[in-house]
């Protein structure tokens, strides 16, 4: 990949951005690294894309309880101007609301009345070539300053008090078909993204930027060159081969990074989910397990050494990325304090690991499962295939795919925005690296119905055979954080591309596609209250305090809506 690294700073403002004073209103945002590794202890502010760096989404605020949801009323509404699926967690910062919205611009706002005070627009070129929408999953923010990740590959920051764009880096090439999706990460002085593009053809990696220059202090490369240990598992072609084999696989071979990571200030390491191998459906072109695509890697927060990985499917021909947010717990049972990682995968396998050495401790799947018989006492898949023609379960989107799950310390429950019943009919087929366009290598069909299953390239839609008629369906399933047993389901109207919130008042908050927000009772699951939004609800709900009161904030369709109790 030809590397490129440009920096911009102390730039003028873009033609197109908006700045309105912040006034009485505004604040210094100043979030030091200390707040940052504090923030549980702080609920009143969201200061992560996952709330904290542990990323379990549950927040110690409990003034909207059980007996008292009912009264939880509108408070206000912001309406984006970009039309299409808008992903982004909003954070708050001593009652001040940043978020983003498509494509690129950064908006903030007061976290009570909803009132903008600025909005920073990225100019980001249309011939971009992001993969799968122009998503952007939120900001960082570090001291004084929101870090945004862009669709043509660049990292910006920004003054959180005035919007002003203080430097612009480039890190790789939108020609390519590089770009950045997820809300970056900051830790100490440095802001961590990753790349997406896995299904583009593109190698992917990690960088970490100092914050205050944009400066890339370091890269890993989640597919490891030629001499770098790993680079053994992209097998070379072997002789005459029956199919094609590319001899170059691990150049373009995806392992992308499009959600963000989590953070352990104690080991001072961060974990990053790694995306799926390309061709995503034709593993005879890539022979071996293709590290370190389907994984979790640990990386030393300060130069980017890898500490230890665990690979969740080898040589995937599935699509089953690893992207999901990697939530750390300190659970204690029987006078032993467990120190480990909860991990609800896009394969359908629920995993517990030592967060500290990555060593596997449990395993088994939260939904239907048919491509492996199970886990062996490494973590590693008993692999079945399904014979050409049958369903593979789950389908291409996963038992799970991006959506944020939640861990309660309260329950030591984790709760999981599941698929269930859905499965795929798979085909690979041989496909040649173009530069930047798709390569995915097949076409999977789903097998049977899925409500409002959001568009995937290349996937195509089959009728209902006589194998089943059962349709898919979104659930929260709730499993023991420990040992991954079942606990409780609540089955949705339809899927769920949610995240899930929980509070330590025991509720449980989420969406569904059909626009509902929903809260439920953590422990038991009973729905304990919902509210039509009338539009599809695609990303994390959050909550705050300002003056007192709690606020929970959820985005449906194109419009974000903040809740609290009536007065």
């Amino acid at each position: 990949m030809r590397r490129r690294m440009t920096t911009r700073r102390a730039a003028p403002l873009p033609a197109l951005a908006i700045l309105i004073g912040l006034g009485a209103a505004g604040t210094s945002a100043q979030v030091p690294p200390e707040r940052l590794e504090a923030a549980a202890e702080a609920p009143a502010d969201w200061l992560t894309y996952s709330g904290t760096y542990f990323s379990q989404r549950y927040s110690e605020l409990d003034q909207v309880t059980a007996a008292n949801v009912d009264d939880l009323q509108l408070q206000w509404v912001y309406q984006t101007p970009v039309f299409g699926p808008w992903q982004s967690t909003p954070l708050v910062v001593d009652g001040i609301m940043y978020l983003t919205q498509r494509p690129n611009d950064v908006v903030a706002l007061d976290a009570r009345t909803g009132r903008v005070f600025w909005t920073y627009q990225y100019p980001t070129p249309p011939d971009h070539r992001a993969c799968c929408g122009s998503n952007n999953r939120g900001v960082a923010i570090l001291d004084g300053r929101l870090f945004m990740a862009t669709l043509d590959a660049h990292v910006v920051a920004l003054d959180a008090t005035t919007g002003q764009l203080l430097w612009d880096v480039e890190l790789a090439d939108k020609e390519l078909a590089y770009s950045f999706t997820l809300a970056p990460l900051a830790i100490n002085d440095k802001v961590i993204v990753g790349t997406a593009g896995g299904d583009r053809g593109i190698r992917g990696f990690i960088s970490a930027l100092d914050a205050a220059t944009g400066e890339e202090v370091w890269r890993f490369y989640t597919i490891p060159g030629p001499g770098e240990p790993g680079h053994e598992t992209w097998e070379p072609c072997p002789p005459n081969p029956v199919t094609y084999c590319d001899p170059e696989a691990w150049m373009h071979g995806g392992a992308s990074v499009w959600l963000t990571g989590s953070y352990d200030p104690e080991l001072n390491l961060t974990y990053w989910g790694i995306g799926n191998p390309g061709p995503d459906f034709y593993r005879e072109q890539r022979p071996g397990d293709n590290l370190y695509s389907d994984s979790v890697v640990a990386l030393d927060a300060d130069t980017g050494e890898l500490r230890w990985y665990f690979q969740f499917t080898p040589d995937d021909p599935y699509d089953y990325d690893a992207v999901q947010i990697p939530v750390l717990a300190d659970i204690e049972r029987n006078g032993v304090l467990f120190q480990v990682m909860l991990w609800a995968n896009r394969n359908g396998f629920y995993y517990v690991l030592d967060r500290a050495t990555g060593q596997f401790l449990t395993g088994q799947p939260f939904v239907r499962v048919n491509w492996a018989e199970g886990l062996d006492d490494s973590g590693r898949p008993v692999e079945t295939p399904q014979p050409p023609g049958e369903p593979t379960y789950p389908g291409v989107q996963g038992g799970t795919n991006w959506y944020s799950p939640s861990f309660s310390p309260r329950t030591e429950l984790m709760y999981i925005p599941a698929w269930e019943d859905y499965g795929s009919i798979f085909i690979g087929e041989p496909q040649e690296y173009e530069p930047g366009g798709s390569f995915i290598g097949g076409r999977p069909r789903t097998f049977n119905p899925v409500p409002d299953a959001p568009i995937v390239p290349g996937l195509t839609r089959g009728p209902v055979n006589s194998w089943t008629d059962e349709a898919a369906r979104g659930a929260v399933v709730a499993v023991d954080a420990l040992s991954g047993e079942r606990q409780w389901s609540f089955e949705m109207t339809d899927v769920i591309s949610s995240g899930i919130l929980t509070t330590a008042s025991d509720l449980l908050f989420t969406g569904a596609r059909s626009g509902y927000f929903q809260a439920l009772d953590a422990r038991t699951g009973d729905l304990l209250w919902r509210a039509a939004l009338g539009g599809q609800i695609v990303n994390g709900p959050m909550t705050y305090e300002v003056g007192g009161k709690q606020y929970v904030a959820v985005i449906a369709g194109s419009s974000l809506s903040t809740f609290a109790l009536r007065d």
